[in-house]
C-alpha cells in the first residue's frame, strides 16, 4: 500500500475540507478504494498506485479551482470529480467575479461602471473612483484588494481615510485615539468582514498584513508591495492628497475613492479630489472612473434620493445663474 500526502496553502482548513469535513466525505465516496485522512491543512491518501494517481490528478483540479476562486463547495467538488469535470458552473461567468466572501458568497462587479473600475485597476497602478454614495466604490476597491492579497500580488492591504469632523467633534468622543477614530474607519472594517472570516481579519490586522489608519498617519511612509485605498478622498485637502499619492512605492496599487458632492471640509479649503481631477487626468498610468446613480446597489430608494438632490441642486444653480445675469 502506497501513500500520498497533499498540503493546502490555507490558514483555515474549513475552506478546503468543508464544515464537518463534508468535502472530505465526498472524496471518500468517490475514491472508495482509498483510505483518506484529513489533518491540519494536509490530506493523506493510502492505497494502490493507480488509485493514488487518479486521486492526485483530481486533487490538483481542486487546488487549481480553489486558488482561482478562493472557495470550494460541495457542488464544485462534484463537478470536478465527474469524468469531464474540468469546468465548474462558477467558471462560466468567472470574468465578472472579483473574489469570494464568507460562506462562498460571490463578490462581483454589479454595474457597467463597477466593471470598468475593475478593468482600470487591473490595467493601471493608480485609479480614482468618483461617484455618489451607494455606487460600490469602496466595496469594489476592498474586494480588489482582498483578491490581490489572496493571489499574492501584494503583501499587505492599507486602508485609510481623512478623519474629518463632519459635524461631530473628535474631542467629545469617548476613548483613546483609536476608539475615537474607529467610527470613521468602520465602513472599511465592514467591507473586509464580508470578504474574510472575522478571525482572519483580526489575524491580518494583528500581523500588519491589513492596516487601517487615518490619512495623517501616512506621512513619511513609503508603501511598497501594497494595495492601498484612500476612501472619502473628497475630505482630503490638496496638500494631504499630494502627500498621500507620493507615498506610492514599488509594486503598489493605489485606489482613491470619493464623492465630490459630500465635501465636509471648511468652505475656504478646496477638496484635493476635485483638484486632482483637473491636474492628473491626462497622466498615463492614472485613470479616473466616474460612477453615477445607475451604479447604486443599495436600497432602491437611494437612487431616488440621489436623483432628487441632483435635480434640486441643478435648479438652485440655474436660479443663481439667472440672478447673476439680471444683476439682482
Amino acid at each position: 500500500m502506497q501513500e500520498l500526502i497533499i498540503q493546502f496553502d490555507t490558514t483555515d482548513p474549513v475552506e478546503i475540507f468543508g464544515i464537518n469535513h463534508s468535502n472530505i466525505d465526498l472524496l471518500r465516496k468517490h475514491f472508495s478504494k482509498l483510505k483518506i485522512i484529513a489533518r491540519g491543512t494536509d490530506i493523506k491518501a493510502m492505497g494502490s498506485v493507480r488509485e493514488l494517481d487518479r486521486f492526485d490528478a483530481k486533487i490538483k483540479l481542486l487546488i487549481e479551482h480553489f486558488n482561482r476562486f478562493h472557495q470550494l463547495t460541495e457542488d464544485d467538488i462534484a463537478m470536478l470529480l465527474a469524468e469531464n469535470g474540468a469546468e465548474t458552473p462558477a467558471s462560466k461567468d468567472a470574468k465578472d467575479v472579483i473574489t469570494f466572501g464568507n460562506n462562498g458568497a460571490v463578490i462581483r462587479a454589479r454595474s457597467p461602471n463597477q466593471k470598468r473600475l475593475v478593468e482600470e485597476v487591473t490595467n493601471n497602478d493608480m485609479v480614482f473612483a468618483v461617484g455618489p454614495a451607494g455606487t460600490g466604490k469602496t466595496y469594489t476597491a476592498v474586494a480588489l484588494a482582498v483578491r490581490a492579497l489572496k493571489n499574492k500580488e501584494v503583501k499587505r492591504i492599507i486602508l485609510t481615510r481623512p478623519a474629518v469632523e463632519a459635524g461631530e467633534h473628535l474631542g467629545f468622543l469617548p476613548g483613546d485615539l483609536k476608539e475615537k477614530l474607529d467610527p470613521y474607519l468602520q465602513p472599511l472594517y465592514d467591507a473586509l468582514q464580508d470578504m474574510l472570516p472575522i478571525g482572519k481579519v483580526s489575524e491580518y490586522l494583528e500581523k500588519g498584513i491589513i492596516q487601517i489608519a487615518p490619512l495623517a498617519f501616512m506621512r513619511g511612509r513609503t508603501l511598497d508591495n501594497a494595495f492601498v485605498i484612500l476612501d472619502e478622498a473628497q475630505n482630503a485637502t490638496s496638500s494631504q492628497l499630494k502627500m498621500f499619492l507620493t507615498r506610492m512605492g514599488r509594486s503598489a496599487k493605489f485606489v482613491i475613492t470619493g464623492d465630490i458632492t459630500q465635501i465636509d471640509l471648511p468652505r475656504h479649503q478646496q477638496s484635493g479630489l476635485y483638484y486632482a481631477n483637473n491636474v492628473l487626468k491626462d497622466i498615463p498610468g492614472i485613470s479616473f472612473v466616474f460612477l453615477d446613480g445607475s451604479d447604486v446597489v443599495r436600497h432602491k430608494l437611494v437612487k431616488k434620493v440621489i436623483a432628487a438632490y441632483e435635480k434640486n441642486e441643478s435648479k438652485s444653480t440655474n436660479t443663481k445663474a439667472k440672478k447673476d445675469e439680471s444683476g439682482n
